[in-house]
C-alpha cells in the first residue's frame, strides 16, 4: 500500500534510512516534536526533511499549514530547491503543484539594487528603499498631493514619451531577463523646486492593494501553477508588471506551502518582528538544516552592539529634536515645533528626560573614548605613531570567569544614571527616531533608536548569561584625526549572549514541530543542551533522535585516525621551529597529498594554514593553493582554480569557509586530511566568558562550548569527500586525540559508525595503508598526477 508521503516523494525508491526519517519526523511531528537527525552526506536528508512536512500540510487533518525551511549554507538553499522542483516534477497529479518561495534580501530583488541603478547599490538599498518608500506613502496618504494611481502613470509616461517623441534617452531598466515600465533613473513628483524622489515600483504595489482586502489580492500572477517560485522568476514576474518583487514577496509570503530562507528569517528579532513573523506559529512544520551552526549563528543574531559613531549620530540626533524646543536657535516653523511637541506628549517622553537621556550618551561616548585609549596607551606604547600596526582586540568590562556587574554600568551609576534613564532609552530612541522621519527628507537610518533598544537590552541582561566588552575592528577612515584611534578602528560596545539556546528554544517552542538536521550533530545529548531544545523536553514536546552513516560501498572510501603528536601549541612550537610534532603532521599531510586527484588539507588556523602550505609546496609534485582570510569574491576564484585541470592541494583554516558548505561531489576532491583539533583561541575574553557560562549552565563548559564545535569543524571538513555512491576517497585525521583514549581525547565524540570507520594507525604506516588503498581503485582512479 503506498502511503500519502511515498506519492510526495521525489525518487522511485527511498533509502532505508529516509523511509525511517521520514515516518518518525511524521509522527513526531504530529505530537508537536522535533527529530533531531544526524545523516551523513548522502543521506538524502534534504529530500527526507521536505516529504516528510509537505506530508502533514497535505493531509487535511494536520493542523500543519506550511513548511519553513532555514539554513545556513547558500549551497544547501539551492538543495531545498532542486529537491522541491524534483518532487513537483514527479506528484501522481500534475495540477497539484506545491508551492514554494524563496527568501532573500532588498538588495535581491530591488530592480534598481539588482541593475546599480537610480543612485541605489547593494552597499545602500535598505536606506534608500526605505526612504523612497515613506515620501512615496506621504504622497499619497490621506493628507497627500496625489494618488499611487498617478504616480505610477506618471513614470509609466517617463519613458513612453521618450520613445514616442524620438528623444534619445535611456532606455527602460531591465532585471532578471525582464524589461519593465520605468527608467533607470527614479522618478520625482512636483516641479524642479520641490520634486519628491519615489519609487515607481512601490507605488504601483500600493495602487494594486484592495482596501479591505488581502496582500495576495495585488499578486499579477497566479500561484497555483507555478510550484516554486525563485529568486529570479519572482523579480522578472514582479518588475515586468511593474510592481516592487520585495513587497511582492511579502504579499506571497503567507500563502505558500513551502518557504525556504535563512536562518535570519528566522531567530533574528528584527527581521521576524517586521517581515517573517506570520509564519512563526504553531501551524508551521520547521526544518532546520545544517543544524550544528545553530548555536553560533543565532548567538551572533541575538547578541547586540553600539558603534562608536552610532553614539555620536543618536547625540546628534537628540540635539535635532531638543534644540528647536529652546529660545535660542529655532530654526523651525510653528508647524514643525508643534510636531514634536505633540509626539512627545503623546509617548509621554518630556524635554528633560530628553535632555537626560543626552548627557547620558554624549557621557557614554567620552567614557568610550577614555576607556579605549587608556587600553592602547597601556597594550600599545606609543601607538598613535603607527595606527596601522594595531590589531583586532576586545577590551572585557569585567573579568569573563566571573559573572558580575560590568564596568559601564558601574560607571552610569556613580554618574547617576540608574534605572530611570536605562529603562527609558528604547522608548525615547524610539520617539526620536520617529520625530525625525517626520521632519527630514532623506534616506537615512536613524541611529538613535537602535541605540535605545541595545542600552535598553544592555540594562535588561544578566551578568551570568551575556558579557559586555568594548571590540576593536580594524579598518581605516581618513576623515578622522591622524592620531585619533577612530581613524585605525571601528570600536563597538557588545552585549554579547553566551549561552544562546534560550533564545534557540523558545523560538522553536513557537513551531508546530519539526526537524533538525546535519552531517555533524553529534554528541546528541551536548546538542540538545547548548541548542534548547531541554526546553521543549520539559514541556512534555517529543524529541527523537536518528543517527544514519553513509551508505555507500566501504570499498569506495579508506579512513585513517594517525596517531600523531598532539597538535597543540605546547607541542608543536611557532611555524619556524622544526619540532618532531610539525614533522609529523608535514609527514602526514605530503603523505596524503601525493593521492591522485585533488586533497584538502584544513588546519587549525590561517597562520598555520600558510606553514603547511609552504611545506608542501618544497615536498609535494603537484600545485599548493593557499585559502588566506578573504573576501567572498576572491575565496569563489580559488574554488573554481582548485576544479579546474589536474589534481592540486587546497590548504585551508578549518575555521574558513572551504570546509563545509561547498559542493566537492564526484572527481572534484580525492582525499581530505584534519591536522589537529581547530579549538579557538581560549585566551579571547569572550571565550572565556562563554566557556564560564557553559560551566555555570551544564556543568561542562570546555568540553561543550570549545570541543565539541572543534570536532565538528574537524568533521566537515572530512565529509567533503564522498558526496555521492559513486566518489572514491581519503579522510585522514591526523593527531593522537582522534587515534586514542586519553585524559583529553576526542575519538568518543565521534559518532559510533566514525568511530568504527575510522581505524587508528600509527604515523609510519599511514603511507602504507594509502598506497593499499589506491592501488586496490580503477586504473583511471588510482594513476597519480
Amino acid at each position: 500500500m503506498v502511503t500519502q508521503w511515498q506519492e510526495l516523494f521525489g525518487h522511485p525508491e527511498p533509502y532505508r534510512e529516509q523511509a525511517d526519517g521520514i515516518v518518525t519526523a511524521i509522527e513526531t511531528a504530529e505530537s508537536g516534536g522535533y527529530t533531531v537527525i544526524e545523516g551523513a552526506c548522502g543521506t538524502g536528508k534534504t529530500m527526507l526533511a521536505l516529504t516528510a512536512g509537505i506530508d502533514r500540510v497535505r493531509d487535511p487533518d494536520s493542523p500543519y499549514e506550511r513548511v519553513v525551511v532555514a539554513t545556513s549554507v547558500k549551497q544547501q538553499l539551492r538543495q531545498f530547491e532542486t529537491d522541491l522542483r524534483q518532487i513537483n516534477e514527479t506528484l501522481p497529479d500534475p495540477h497539484s503543484l506545491i508551492s514554494g518561495l524563496t527568501l532573500v534580501g532588498k538588495a535581491d530583488v530591488c530592480p534598481y539594487s539588482r541593475e546599480s541603478a537610480g543612485g541605489i547599490d547593494r552597499s545602500n538599498v535598505y536606506d534608500r528603499c526605505e526612504g523612497l518608500r515613506e515620501r512615496t506613502r506621504n504622497l499619497t496618504g490621506e493628507d497627500g498631493p496625489t494618488t499611487t494611481g498617478a504616480l505610477a502613470e506618471t513614470a509609466r509616461r517617463a519613458q513612453t514619451g521618450l520613445a514616442d517623441t524620438g528623444t534619445a534617452g535611456p532606455a527602460v531598466l531591465e532585471t532578471a531577463g525582464e524589461k519593465t515600465p520605468f527608467l533607470p533613473s527614479t522618478p520625482a513628483h512636483g516641479d524642479e523646486t520641490g520634486a519628491t524622489e519615489y519609487c515607481p515600483f512601490y507605488a504601483t504595489y500600493l495602487d494594486e492593494l484592495p482596501e479591505d482586502g488581502e496582500p495576495i489580492q495585488a499578486v499579477p500572477f497566479d500561484l497555483t501553477d507555478r510550484g516554486h517560485i525563485g529568486t529570479e522568476e519572482l523579480v522578472g514576474l514582479a518588475a515586468s508588471y511593474g510592481m516592487c518583487p520585495h513587497s511582492i514577496m511579502g504579499a506571497i509570503l503567507p500563502h505558500v506551502e513551502v518557504v525556504i530562507g535563512n536562518y535570519y528569517h528566522i531567530f533574528d528579532p528584527l527581521t521576524a518582528s517586521s517581515f517573517t513573523g506570520s509564519l512563526i506559529d504553531e501551524e508551521t512544520f520547521l526544518i532546520c538544516d545544517e543544524a550544528h551552526m545553530l548555536e553560533p549563528r543565532v548567538r551572533d543574531l541575538v547578541s547586540d552592539a553600539i558603534a562608536d559613531r552610532s553614539l555620536r549620530t543618536a547625540e546628534n540626533e537628540l540635539t535635532r529634536v531638543i534644540q528647536p524646543l529652546s529660545f535660542e536657535g529655532n530654526q523651525l516653523d510653528g508647524t514643525d515645533v508643534e510636531l514634536i511637541r505633540s509626539e512627545l506628549a503623546e509617548s509621554d517622553v518630556s524635554i528633560d528626560e530628553l535632555k537626560r537621556y543626552r548627557s547620558f550618551v554624549r557621557d557614554l561616548r567620552s567614557e568610550f573614548d577614555r576607556r579605549v585609549n587608556a587600553y592602547l596607551d597601556a597594550e600599545h606604547r606609543g601607538w598613535k605613531a603607527d595606527l596601522e600596526a594595531l590589531p583586532d582586540t576586545e577590551i572585557p568590562l569585567r573579568d569573563p570567569t566571573v559573572p558580575e556587574p560590568d564596568e559601564i554600568t558601574e560607571w552610569a551609576n556613580a554618574q547617576g544614571y540608574t534605572d530611570a534613564v536605562w529603562s527609558r532609552a528604547e522608548i525615547v530612541g524610539t520617539v526620536v527616531g520617529r520625530i525625525l522621519d517626520e521632519l527630514e527628507d532623506d534616506d537615512v537610518d536613524r541611529s538613535a533608536p537602535s541605540v535605545g533598544r541595545t542600552l535598553g537590552a544592555w540594562y535588561r541582561a544578566d551578568h551570568e548569561s551575556y558579557f559586555r566588552e568594548i571590540q576593536l575592528e580594524r579598518t581605516w577612515d581618513r576623515s578622522e584625526p591622524p592620531e585619533s584611534w577612530q581613524r585605525a578602528y571601528n570600536a563597538r560596545l557588545v552585549l554579547y549572549n553566551c549561552v544562546p539556546g534560550d533564545a534557540i528554544g523558545e523560538r522553536l517552542s513557537a513551531f508546530g514541530g519539526g526537524i533538525l538536521m546535519s552531517a555533524t550533530l553529534a554528541p546528541l545529548d551536548v546538542f540538545e543542551q547548548v541548542s534548547g531544545l531541554e526546553h521543549l523536553r520539559e514541556a512534555d514536546r517529543p524529541i527523537e533522535r536518528r543517527t544514519y552513516g553513509l551508505g555507500f560501498p566501504e570499498s569506495n572510501r579508506e579512513s585513517f585516525a594517525v596517531d600523531a603528536p598532539k597538535y597543540t601549541y605546547a607541542n608543536r612550537g611557532d611555524p619556524g621551529e622544526d619540532t618532531p610534532t610539525r614533522q609529523a603532521h608535514a609527514d602526514a599531510a605530503v603523505a596524503v597529498a601525493q593521492s591522485p586527484g585533488n586533497v584538502l588539507v584544513g588546519m587549525p588556523s590561517y597562520r598555520e594554514a600558510k606553514w603547511m602550505a609552504d611545506v608542501l609546496e618544497a615536498r609535494v609534485d603537484k600545485p599548493v593553493l593557499l585559502d588566506e582570510s578573504s573576501d567572498d569574491a576572491e575565496t569563489d576564484r580559488l574554488k573554481r582554480s582548485f576544479f579546474a585541470g589536474d589534481g592540486k592541494v587546497l590548504v585551508t583554516s578549518l575555521r574558513g569557509t572551504l570546509t563545509e558548505g561547498v559542493d566537492y561531489s564526484g572527481d572534484r576532491l580525492a582525499a581530505a586530511v584534519v591536522c589537529g583539533v581547530p579549538i579557538v583561541n581560549t585566551a579571547s575574553p569572550r571565550t572565556k566568558a562563554v566557556q564560564t557560562a557553559y560551566d555555570r549552565r551544564f556543568g561542562n563548559g570546555f568540553e561543550t562550548s570549545l570541543v565539541v564545535p572543534a570536532v565538528r569543524k574537524a568533521r566537515q571538513a572530512i565529509g567533503r569527500v564522498i558526496r555521492g555512491r559513486d566518489d572514491r576517497g581519503v579522510r585522514v585525521l591526523v593527531d593522537a586525540r582522534y587515534a586514542r583514549q586519553s585524559w583529553n581525547s576526542v575519538r568518543s565524540y565521534l559518532p559510533a559508525h566514525e568511530q568504527d570507520a575510522f581505524q587508528p594507525v600509527s604515523a609510519d604506516m599511514l603511507s602504507l595503508g594509502l598506497d593499499r588503498f589506491w592501488d586496490q581503485q580503477p586504473a583511471e582512479d588510482s594513476d597519480r598526477h
